[in-house]
């Protein structure tokens, strides 16, 4: 099992944890992982740790597509790449709407559609096969829509890529986990049940059979909580706070990924009264309305013996060939050493 660093986007002061990441890197963790929201950016902290590091790889969880141009990203994907010695991860999402058409002021279209044409532009830049030409849904190269001079023209990048850098998604919905499997070389799912593959395998398998590729060729790299602590309620708790915003409140009723998601896992009803309970204002209830179950499946807490007797349960799913990477939620240094020695 493959072990990557959470470190989440920055509240009102940028501050990157390096002697956590250091210490991870001294633990054989594989990565560490920035993300952005409508605050700091994801890829300036990646840079930030590059230079201070000199194993452990460094990807993005996410950088929103909608906010860059697939060729940007690509820029800075193979910059990062050959600054790093080949230490960089390009990790992608589709954000939502509320950020997307609120912060970055730009439609938010189709995000399936528009991973599968991002991810394509980008290797055909990283091969340099020749002059980039794409006619999408989302993307023209060369843009020839409204306000278009006329005078753009394919182009083949200067620097040379490599078409190997790594490229993820955020995805859970069927479709979006379907067009990683197709296009992309892992997807992080937001949580999952290690004995529940089954919720996600059916879209793994068909974007697999599109590819032509196998499982072997694709990393599903889930988000993981741990928290380590003698007090089980109170580890929950934290968890639950994650689980509530993202089920009841990160999106309309009825239009609410997580909820759908939580559903297919079997939380159906727990999903929806976590929803409504949300959107009516209820937070404290929507967190209490969490099953314990829901939280035992997805996180790691607890006391250090419960933690390393659920470690199992993903270690075997790593041995199935259904977990590769686990990307830890994880700010206490001991539970570290604890997640190093149950995995690598």
């Amino acid at each position: 099992m493959k072990l990557g660093l959470l470190l989440g986007y920055s509240g009102a002061k940028l501050s990157i944890p390096m002697d956590t990441v250091k210490q991870a890197e001294t633990l054989g963790f594989d990565s560490v992982w920035t993300a952005e929201a409508y605050g700091s950016d994801a890829v300036t902290p990646a840079a930030w740790i590059l230079a201070q590091t000199s194993k452990i790889k460094v990807g993005t969880a996410i950088m929103q597509m909608p906010a860059r141009s697939p060729a940007m990203c690509a820029m800075t994907a193979m910059s990062l790449d050959q600054l790093s010695g080949g230490r960089f991860i390009v990790g992608l999402g589709a954000s939502g709407p509320q950020v997307v058409e609120g912060w970055h002021g730009v439609p938010y279209g189709k995000p399936v559609t528009r991973t599968r044409e991002y991810i394509k532009i980008m290797k055909e830049i990283f091969e340099r096969k020749g002059p980039v030409e794409f006619d999408g849904k989302m993307y023209q190269m060369p843009y020839k829509g409204p306000g278009a001079t006329g005078l753009g023209k394919p182009l083949k990048s200067i620097l040379h890529g490599d078409p190997s850098i790594p490229i993820y998604t955020a995805s859970i919905t069927p479709a979006g986990v379907s067009a990683s499997a197709e296009v992309a070389d892992g997807v992080f799912p937001v949580w999952m049940s290690p004995e529940k593959y089954s919720v996600l395998q059916p879209s793994i398998d068909k974007g697999l059979q599109i590819s032509g590729r196998t499982k072997a060729d694709f990393d599903v790299a889930p988000f993981v909580g741990v928290i380590m602590d003698d007090d089980l309620d109170g580890c929950r708790v934290f968890v639950k706070d994650f689980l509530a915003l993202y089920i009841g409140g990160m999106g309309a009723k009825g239009k609410n990924f997580y909820t759908d998601y939580a559903t297919r896992m079997g939380y159906g009803d727990a999903a929806e009264e976590v929803q409504d309970l949300y959107l009516a204002g209820k937070k404290d209830e929507a967190r209490a309305a969490i099953p314990n179950a829901l939280v035992d499946e997805v996180a790691l807490v607890g006391p250090e013996a419960r933690i390393r007797e659920r470690a199992k349960d993903w270690n075997a799913a790593c041995s199935r060939g259904e977990v590769n990477t686990m990307l830890l939620n994880c700010q206490q240094p001991d539970a570290m050493e604890v997640m190093a020695d149950c995995f690598l």
